[in-house]
């Protein structure tokens, strides 16, 4: 019960900040815009390509000058090439299952983060091929979507969980 409730507070937290940020703030937010079923169901593409181990197929969903932000050890950003070759060194390294996906697509007016937006929340379970040793990760996602591809994708996973799972420790710096 504690790891249902400990998945469910922090996407529902990110939500809540986001969307009265965006509302307290000077923009608008509405979940009701012409373009939200189409931005959807891109979104849901993106993740069933995941799901399928095609990186290529995920490839052709983003716009040429997208910016991916939150994968792969620490770097700023990455490229649509750079997105490509670190989910290709995924799949090859690890089995990822997704479940418990939930969508909410958002359109933000007048705010720095102003665009069509889709949220997404789930558990991605991955199993490292050489052992089969698992790790379960709960993933929060935001993709600004925009002339019918992703332009941006913001990642938030729990990157020590991973790390913990793998068998690495944390050492207090005073020990």
């Amino acid at each position: 019960m504690k790891n249902l409730k400990n998945q469910l507070f922090l996407p529902m937290m990110a939500l809540i900040l986001f969307v009265s940020h965006s509302m307290f703030g000077q923009g608008n937010v509405t979940l009701d815009f012409e373009n939200s079923e189409s931005a959807l169901q891109l979104v849901k593409n993106y993740t069933q390509s995941l799901k399928e181990g095609n990186a290529a197929k995920m490839t052709k969903l983003l716009a040429k000058d997208v910016i991916v932000y939150g994968l792969g050890k620490g770097m700023d950003s990455l490229t649509v090439k750079e997105h490509k070759e670190y989910f290709t060194n995924s799949f090859d390294t690890y089995q990822h299952e997704l479940s418990g996906e939930l969508y909410l697509p958002v359109k933000v007016t007048e705010n720095w983060n102003a665009g069509e937006w889709v949220l997404s929340w789930g558990t991605n379970t991955l199993t490292r091929k050489k052992n089969g040793k698992k790790s379960t990760v709960p993933y929060h996602s935001a993709s600004l979507v925009e002339d019918g591809k992703i332009i941006r994708i913001y990642f938030y996973y729990d990157l020590l969980n991973i790390l913990e799972t793998q068998g690495y420790t944390i050492v207090s710096p005073g020990k």
